[in-house]
């Protein structure tokens, strides 16, 4: 009988084997009785056409295995830097991840994104060195770039006989000394010992390891192999025994909450969703809550998705709606009528769901630890009238991945956001298989946005004499607000002077107004002031207050002044003595800046700022600057105005 759950990610760098080593984690614990191949496209979790034919994963699925009285579900997440989003909606539901590195590339760039993101979150992670039977694969000089690169505080639990061939095996750690002496530093009983001289019990030794790995200061390693199977039986014992399961018990009575992580279409057209339960019990047909949004500080970023929220304050979730399940599957056991907290579960009957929806509660604030897109382009269709088609396809694949976000464009095109090139492939395959719809591509573009230099007023009156295109009177006041709010919105007239219907239309369309600034970019940390409001009743419709906002907003604006700004990377690069020259000289031309180089060992770590639209051009000519020696990390940090 199942009495705990464990919901753990296999994340890496693309190529690393993480897709492999998901089917050898379900072949030796009797899933499945054949090992599928990434080759082959014969993999348990790369179902789509696209990933088989790719050899990638673009969505996140999901395995479940049990190891005694432990359910473990296996989310297997895109290793490709283009859908980090993907990877960022699996944190959210994990308890543990497991960290895949090739012993013979080592630590990559992404590689470390993933670990920083790790460490951010402190969710329990465990290093799996896979491809020890492959030539070039390292053992004690990779861990030392462990210990420099991902986390000082690796723990060796294996070693590899005969590394760097098909008779690799491993074996495990004996000494409980060699373990103790890292988790020492923060364990004074063990501590104590070692001064004493004396060598901790091993249980002693592997008790302390599992309570600094929960707490996501311990990292364990673990050498092996996908492919031959070594050091999966350690690793095996590692999930069970070093990451914290949550116990599998029904709350009579609580009510279910839960996140939704991903979300699919069944051959029927059906929307099926992945929902994280955190307590209470699911069941079928029982009334439920979802929200959309979440609790936040602030307002409205830069455009992020489809649609536009909501500012102020304090402010919860920007939607909530009613839904009763049709279907459930618990993963791992569907069969089961009900889930409980612990359980990812897929469920049907929930039209209106889309990923990042909560159940039951709204979201916690500040869930993002990815940067938004900072690419976008244009799409249209190949065949000429189908760009309702294309534009309504778009929207479906948004509720897959809301950071696509979509907005349509006159002259039928529709401008979609990305994070690379191999995303807006995968988009275009998309649309081709799952929805007939031949796309062209627009060159991709950086991703601007405005900000207000200062304030401006306008205002429009209903015209007591003469023509009135709108019948309605409308002032606004734009003035800068702190970076980070988004988009504000407040009343400087009494909520009566209007029918709330005109006071909606009005708010609704300054958001939608502010997608577009006087540069032709997002407007954002603005905050928006109605000073003046005034209609004829009975001839006044909200329509007259949604044509009169925006003119008044641009005249606004432009007596305001608006600065275009992009957003920016902050960035790490390692490179050998002779390419310090060539390197520097390269990011300079990219519109980076060098804020610090320092030596260490044998070459140069070089940190700065730079745009993030040049991030992956950067990225590109490192290796050849550098002799293939450069290594380059990077993650979002701020923006500056345009140059």
């Amino acid at each position: 009988m199942i009495k705990h759950v464990l919901n753990i990610g296999i994340l890496a760098h693309v190529d690393a084997g993480k897709t492999s080593l998901t089917e050898r984690l379900l072949f030796e614990t009797g899933v499945i009785d054949r090992l599928g191949s990434v080759d082959g496209g014969d993999t348990q979790t790369d179902t789509g056409e696209i990933e088989r034919r790719r050899g990638i994963t673009i969505r996140a699925a999901v395995a479940s295995f049990a190891l005694g009285d432990l359910r473990v579900n296996l989310v297997d997440t895109p290793g490709h830097a283009d859908f980090v989003a993907e990877v960022e909606r699996a944190l959210g539901v994990l308890d543990g991840a497991v960290l895949v590195l090739s012993a013979v590339e080592g630590v990559q760039p992404h590689t470390r994104v993933l670990m920083r993101t790790l460490r951010k979150l402190r969710l329990p992670t465990l290093i799996f060195v896979n491809k020890i039977d492959r030539a070039g694969a390292r053992e004690h000089d990779l861990l030392a770039d462990i210990r420099r690169r991902l986390s000082p505080s690796c723990v060796p639990l294996n070693t590899v006989d005969g590394l760097g061939s098909p008779a690799a095996v491993t074996r495990p750690v004996t000494d409980p000394y060699a373990v103790a002496e890292v988790l020492a530093e923060r364990d004074d009983e063990l501590l104590g010992l070692l001064v004493d001289g004396q060598t901790p019990e091993q249980g002693m030794v592997r008790a302390a390891l599992a309570r600094q790995c929960g707490e996501a200061v311990a990292c364990p390693v673990l050498f092996g192999s996908a492919i031959t199977g070594q050091g999966l039986p350690e690793l095996l014992d590692g999930i069970a025994e070093l990451f914290p399961a949550v116990p599998r018990v029904a709350v009579e009575g609580a009510s279910a909450t839960g996140t939704v992580f991903a979300v699919e279409r069944a051959p029927s057209g059906e929307k099926v969703a992945f929902v994280r339960v955190r307590g209470g019990v699911l069941r079928v047909r029982e009334p439920l809550t979802f929200f959309r949004g979440q609790r936040r500080s602030g307002g409205d970023g830069p455009r992020a998705g489809g649609g536009a929220g909501s500012g102020g304050a304090g402010r919860t979730a920007d939607h909530a709606y009613e839904a009763r399940l049709t279907a459930l599957s618990v993963a791992g056991a569907p069969r089961e009528a009900q889930a409980v907290a612990g359980d990812i579960v897929k469920i049907w009957g929930v039209p209106e769901i889309r990923v990042g929806d909560h159940l039951g509660e709204p979201g916690p604030a500040n869930q993002a630890h990815f940067t938004p897109p900072s690419l976008e382009t244009v799409v249209r269709p190949r065949i000429p009238g189908q760009e309702p088609r294309l534009h309504a396809a778009l929207l479906a694949m948004t509720e897959q991945d809301p950071l696509i976000g979509t907005r349509a464009l006159p002259g039928g095109g529709t401008s979609v956001l990305l994070y690379g090139e191999v995303q807006k492939e995968v988009i275009g395959e998309t649309l081709a298989r799952e929805f007939g719809v031949e796309a062209e591509f627009e060159p991709s573009r950086p991703v601007y946005f405005e900000r207000p230099s200062g304030s401006g007023e306008a205002v429009e009156e209903i015209q007591r004499q003469g023509r009135n295109e709108f019948m309605a009177t409308v002032g606004l006041r734009v003035e800068p607000a702190p970076a980070g709010s988004g988009v504000g919105y407040r009343l400087e007239v009494d909520l009566g002077s209007l029918p709330l219907a005109f006071h909606r239309a009005i708010e609704e369309s300054v958001r939608l107004a502010l997608r577009e600034g006087p540069h032709g970019w997002p407007v954002t940390d603005v905050l928006v002031t109605l000073t003046r409001t005034g209609y004829s009743s009975p001839v006044t419709t909200a329509g007259d207050f949604r044509g009169r906002v925006p003119v008044v907003l641009a005249r606004a604006l432009k007596r305001a002044g608006t600065v275009v700004y992009e957003p920016c990377h902050r960035f790490e690069a390692e490179v050998p003595l002779e390419a310090f020259g060539p390197v520097t000289a390269q990011l300079a031309a990219l519109g980076g800046e060098v804020r610090d180089a320092r030596r260490e060992g044998e070459g140069w770590v070089l940190e700065g700022k730079i745009p993030a639209a040049v991030v992956h051009e950067a990225e590109r000519r490192l290796p050849g600057l550098s002799h293939g020696e450069g290594v380059w990390w990077s993650e979002a940090a701020g923006d500056r105005p345009l140059r």
